[in-house]
């Protein structure tokens, strides 16, 4: 059975157009209920999260009445990061954890994604039974079985207590002042705090949430305005996050930007595990640089979800992605950019040395990407110019770089990305493939 409403994080969409109104969120709390008793769980109990986004109160609302009417009680935490609802789920032994979320999108999208009593992300076989379970997801239990909801009061403190915990205790922040940007998102209240009480002194931006300015040029998708502030305040670094704080970009007191493979890379070079997971958009460079230190290296799907995957599949802990998305499985069950940039912060402070100099051996490579449309009917795997121009890309590359050729899996399109030291040589070859498509 193949998924209709799970996409590769969760259900997500346009808030007021299906799935994302309030009679499927009642549904999609009643199914997943009924996934969970049927599981064997006779009194589940649910944490629901969200972030600022003004529909979180009626999604709320819609899920919270969808798991009581199945017999599961419920446990309301208000504006809180992904990451706190992963782990206040498993620190109180709860049965799932629930994520009113669009993460880096605009306010007027919104999703629902769900963890489990572990924390982390369920598989797509849970995603099925639950799709299986909504057409049955109505009505209400007996009276005596309905759930109860309550709402926990210090789950903000409980995680800025957690975050702390994953920094050494004999180093601290002193001596360190921090841009913090929460892309007036679910880390508001949370990230500045963080740092400022293990030391830092802190200028927060993205703070003040009016439910409409999520993400809004703010945050780690748009940087600039980071860059700004470190300049302006003359900060040593600078931290971005996004609506649900599970992704991090980082600026240093120059204004460099730091992209997740380069934060990849520094955290292997520190720790040398004995395999870090990337994905097929990992910079070659810096496999090529894990590789040559003696670490394995091995490429998941894109989408932080399927680095998990292989990283628990390998029994590995380090893994990530260029958006920022970086898993530390020895800290967190899933990424978390708050305690990501935590970790990085210490290799500064503990080496006394700035991360640019920790980065100077590896210089990325340019990497080239061409969305082309594809016109209707037109099968690129079975194109035949464009298979002449893709065999003769690969032979100009000759191991000196990379393609990668991958179809959207939301729209008719296919991203073509080359990736060679040569930026105008990648451009090129980029172009020649996007063009032999583009003849049709």
């Amino acid at each position: 059975m193949t998924r209709t409403y799970f996409g590769t994080d969760g259900v997500r969409g346009r808030v007021g157009r299906s799935p994302i109104v309030p009679e499927f969120g009642l549904r999609l709390g009643h199914a997943a209920g009924r996934v969970l008793r049927a599981g064997g769980a006779m009194r589940p109990t649910v944490l629901i999260g969200k972030d600022t986004r003004v529909s979180g109160y009626m999604l709320e609302a819609a899920l919270e009445c969808g798991f009581a009417a199945s017999g599961c009680d419920v446990v309301l935490v208000g504006p809180l990061p992904t990451p706190a609802v992963a782990y206040l789920t498993r620190a109180l032994r709860l049965d799932l954890g629930v994520v009113i979320s669009a993460s880096h999108n605009p306010y007027d999208d919104n999703g629902i994604k769900f963890f489990s009593a572990a924390g982390s992300k369920l598989p797509d076989s849970w995603e099925r039974e639950v799709e299986a379970a909504l057409p049955h997801a109505e009505g209400c239990v007996d009276s005596e079985q309905l759930g109860k909801a309550r709402r926990l009061d210090d789950a903000a403190g409980r995680y800025i207590e957690f975050c702390k915990s994953t920094f050494p205790n004999h180093l601290t922040l002193k001596g360190l002042r921090l841009v913090v940007d929460c892309a007036h998102g679910a880390a508001y209240h949370i990230a500045p705090a963080v740092f400022h009480e293990l030391g830092a002194d802190v200028v927060a931006i993205g703070a003040s949430p009016d439910g409409f300015n999520i993400n809004r040029e703010v945050g780690a998708t748009a940087p600039e305005a980071l860059i700004r502030a470190v300049r302006a305040n003359r900060a040593d670094y600078g931290i971005a996050l996004d609506g649900d704080a599970d992704r991090l970009q980082l600026v240093d007191r120059d204004g460099r930007l730091f992209n997740g493979d380069e934060l990849l890379y520094l955290l292997a070079m520190d720790r040398r595990p004995a395999g870090v997971v990337g994905t097929l958009m990992t910079n070659l460079a810096v496999e090529r640089a894990i590789r040559a230190a003696g670490m394995e290296f091995v490429r998941a799907a894109v989408g932080d979800r399927y680095v998990l995957e292989e990283l628990l599949a390998r029994g590995w802990q380090l893994g990530g992605e260029g958006s920022g998305h970086l898993l530390l499985l020895d800290r967190h069950t899933t990424g978390d950019g708050i305690v990501a940039a935590l970790q990085l912060l210490e290799l500064a402070v503990r080496r006394q040395q700035t991360l640019a100099d920790q980065l100077a051996a590896v210089q990325l490579y340019p990497q080239t990407l061409v969305n082309v449309r594809l016109a209707p009917g037109v099968d690129w795997r079975r194109h035949e110019a464009f298979a002449q121009a893709r065999a003769e890309a690969e032979r100009s590359l000759d191991g000196s770089g990379r393609l990668l050729v991958r179809p959207s899996g939301t729209e008719p399109v296919l991203r073509i990305m080359v990736e060679h030291p040569d930026p105008a040589f990648g451009r090129g070859c980029a172009q020649r493939l996007g063009d032999a498509l583009r003849r049709d």
